[in-house]
């Protein structure tokens, strides 16, 4: 690290939580005393914005870095964090397809903990199982916390970002549908238009995102398309995250545990690539932070077959948001840059 980098890190110097920006002039004794160095840049408060994150963090190996990136985002107020389900992909992956939502959970406690964050945002417990059909809630605790911030008197907008199946977004509309035009929802996941097919997320819950596509309720979609784009390598994850804090370490060491053990178990298929890996997560983070205005088409809304995960055509005058190009360039490096402020390297 040069010296010039090092006399601006020194500037940094505020506890790590989801703090308030303070000029330099201000910091006081009181918060200069932490051990995390993070001082997030000034962002007006007319344009932050409320937010919960639903993860099958313990999927894979790519959600932890978006929920890392969320909470090192000063323009978001998380409400919280809450562990969904991936039973059918556990399933194909022979791994415990009952307890995959309890499994995420103590993910995001792992992640959270590692942080070291003076005020760690709530985490809830989402639906154990895909919801039965297209009427029928799965209520979990993440679900009511959905419900209850959306009713809440607070022209904030919020948001709820799915980075797994949208399980707990769709409980929450079934429990309470007036929440439609007070949340919108962004979605990882779908195949590619026009034709669709197989994915992971939707796969997880295909009666879900029917759901939320079928209601009221503006969607962004980032599908597989876009999100695979977000390309990284365990060099460069090696890098610019491994030698960040106890965060940065684990990072980098789970993704390389999954790397090996999917590799290994599936030899025959072309993933994961070996040595790069794709965290198709983060443009969910990347989306909020600039909306990309033109990788986007707002286009007429499909729902998804049930059984080959295609597209159809369903009579509805609503549209919905679908990213043809999110900039993996200020996706990945916001994220690069916010871990190395927020837990310099020694």
């Amino acid at each position: 690290m040069n010296k010039n980098i090092l006399a601006g890190a020194a500037l940094f110097t505020v506890a790590l939580s989801m703090p308030v920006f303070a000029q330099e002039q201000s910091i006081t004794k009181e918060n200069t005393a932490t051990a995390n160095q993070y001082q997030p840049v000034p962002v007006p408060e007319i344009r932050k914005i409320r937010l919960f994150i639903s993860t099958d963090a313990k999927n894979e190996a790519d959600d932890q870095f978006a929920i890392v990136q969320a909470i090192l985002t000063p323009k978001f107020k998380i409400k919280g964090i809450i562990s969904s389900q991936y039973s059918n992909t556990a399933k194909l992956m022979e791994r415990n397809a009952e307890g995959t939502m309890d499994e995420g959970y103590a993910e995001i406690q792992k992640v959270v903990g590692l942080m070291d964050l003076a005020t760690p945002p709530a985490i809830y417990h989402g639906a154990k199982q895909a919801i039965k059909d297209e009427k029928t809630a799965e209520v979990s605790e993440g679900a009511k916390a959905i419900v209850a911030e959306a009713m809440k008197d607070d022209k904030t907008p919020l948001y709820v970002i799915s980075l797994g199946p949208i399980t707990d977004l769709a409980s929450a509309y079934l429990m309470e549908p007036k929440i439609a035009d007070k949340v919108t929802a962004v979605w990882i996941g779908g195949g590619d238009y026009p034709k669709g097919g197989w994915e992971y997320n939707l796969f997880n819950d295909p009666s879900a995102a029917n759901v939320i596509f079928k209601s009221k309720m503006p969607v962004w979609q980032v599908p597989r398309a876009v999100y695979s784009t977000m390309r990284t390598s365990l060099s460069e994850i090696s890098y610019k995250v491994k030698p960040h804090g106890k965060i940065g370490e684990y990072l980098f060491t789970q993704m390389v545990d999954f790397n090996e053990w999917a590799s290994n178990k599936f030899p025959t298929l072309n993933w994961p690539k070996g040595e790069s890996w794709s965290l198709g997560d983060n443009p969910a983070v990347s989306v909020l932070l600039d909306e990309h205005e033109y990788g986007y088409k707002d286009q007429p809304v499909y729902v998804f077959d049930q059984k080959n995960f295609e597209y159809k055509k369903f009579k509805s005058n609503k549209k919905i948001r679908v990213y043809h190009y999110v900039d993996p360039r200020f996706t990945l490096e916001d994220m690069f840059a916010k871990i190395a402020l927020a837990y310099p390297a020694k």
